[in-house]
């Protein structure tokens, strides 16, 4: 990489390295994260929990082959996000396998349980003491609520029951949730309740407020999208951020070089657009082959130039009228509350990650529950981003059947 490499001391304020353009615009707001630098690793600290965790982590839906798990481990990574349902509990069998053998103490280790309503506080321990067995560890460093999409979850007396004896018991260290969607809402409410010490959050360049022009600098949009307070306010109260879907056309990553600039890939450029929010501790990604691994590590301590926001905004000027933001809008108005960002999440899992067992299989499990569309098109006029939403969801229908 040719672009000028951040040289940041361990322990520095983030802040005092950062582009004049942007550190700019954020002297008013609370100061960003810490970091620490070791080998070619940056570390950022993880709200208040303390921890140092990579500015690159690792997705475990699914995991890579084992010698390059162990590769991306070596090479500094040290936070890994995962599920119970990942590859069947296998995710969290492989985390538990790596732990053993490079030591609990140099992992921090991520895992997610759902609430379901059938869900109760026994079956929820349950639950959490299965991924302790797969993981062969005693705790968990964060454990987290999967895909909470409404503020109601966030205090649902199950879940806080449940949290209060595992943690009572010393089975996990800090908790957290995952939100896909309704994200400004969901958040809100959490940074109120101040009950979870992490939110991870779909946060990605497709993140732009309705009339918003795609050349929108990264300043402006933090400004005017709803999440600058949001953001200010989580990093006041020691919550910390972990982003995810920042490639959200990627997965597989399809052939996007028309976007790319002479010394680095669009998908690079996604990850340094969601790294250059001072207050993102890491940003979870997948990474299945070497030349993925290679493409991702290669941002660490890179910021965002500005061809490389130009094409960004160019890409999302070119495909934002078939990009969901999982806002939550369309389901609001539903009469029939089809909940149709989830669905519209399975379609991408399918068609653009190629997930397809995982797409079909979690669509099944929600078909049943599913009420008949009425064809009544509310959610493409209330749609902020103008979705063919109908459309895409009859598609999903038709595929994931």
């Amino acid at each position: 990489m040719s672009q000028r490499r951040w040289f940041l001391q361990t322990s520095l304020y983030l802040g005092a390295s950062w582009p004049l353009w942007l550190r700019s615009s954020l002297s008013s707001v609370s100061a960003p994260v810490k970091v620490k630098k070791k080998g070619e690793m940056i570390y950022r600290q993880l709200g208040r929990t303390g921890f140092y965790v990579s500015e690159i982590s690792l997705g475990s839906s699914p995991l890579p082959e084992w010698g390059l798990f162990r590769e991306i481990i070596d090479r500094g990574v040290n936070y890994i996000d995962s599920s119970h349902t990942y590859q069947g509990g296998n995710a969290e069998r492989m985390i538990g396998r790596l732990c053993r053998e490079v030591g609990r103490d140099k992992i921090y280790v991520a895992t997610k349980f759902h609430l379901r309503p059938a869900d109760t506080v026994s079956s929820i321990i349950r639950t959490v003491e299965g991924s302790l067995r797969r993981l062969q560890s005693d705790y968990i460093d964060v454990l987290m609520i999967h895909g909470v999409n409404h503020p109601a979850e966030l205090t649902d007396e199950r879940v806080l029951e449940a949290l209060a004896r595992l943690k009572k018991a010393g089975k996990y260290r800090y908790q957290g949730f995952s939100c896909h969607q309704n994200h400004l809402e969901v958040m809100a409410a959490a940074i109120e309740g101040n009950l979870y010490d992490v939110i991870q959050i779909g946060y990605n360049v497709y993140d732009l407020k309705k009339g918003e022009k795609p050349i929108r600098t990264y300043p402006e949009y933090l400004g005017t999208s709803g999440l600058k307070p949001l953001f200010r306010r989580a990093a006041s109260q020691g919550i910390g951020l972990v982003a995810m879907k920042a490639l959200k056309v990627g997965g597989r990553r399809q052939d996007l070089s028309q976007f790319q600039t002479k010394s680095s890939s669009i998908y690079q450029a996604m990850l340094k657009w969601v790294l250059a929010n001072p207050y993102i501790s890491t940003v979870v990604t997948e990474m299945l082959t070497y030349q993925q691994m290679e493409e991702d590590l290669a941002v660490v301590g890179e910021h965002l130039s500005r061809a490389e926001r130009k094409n960004l905004y160019r890409l999302v000027a070119q495909t934002s009228h078939l990009t969901c933001r999982m806002c939550g809008t369309c389901q609001k108005v539903c009469p029939q509350s089809i909940p149709l960002p989830t669905i519209l999440r399975y379609l991408y899992y399918f068609e653009i990650q190629q997930k397809y067992s995982l797409a079909k299989e979690a669509y099944a499990r929600l078909k049943p529950a599913l009420k008949e569309c009425l064809s009544c098109r509310q959610c493409e006029e209330n749609c902020p981003y103008q979705l063919p939403v109908q459309d895409l969801f009859q598609s999903a229908q038709k595929i994931l059947a």
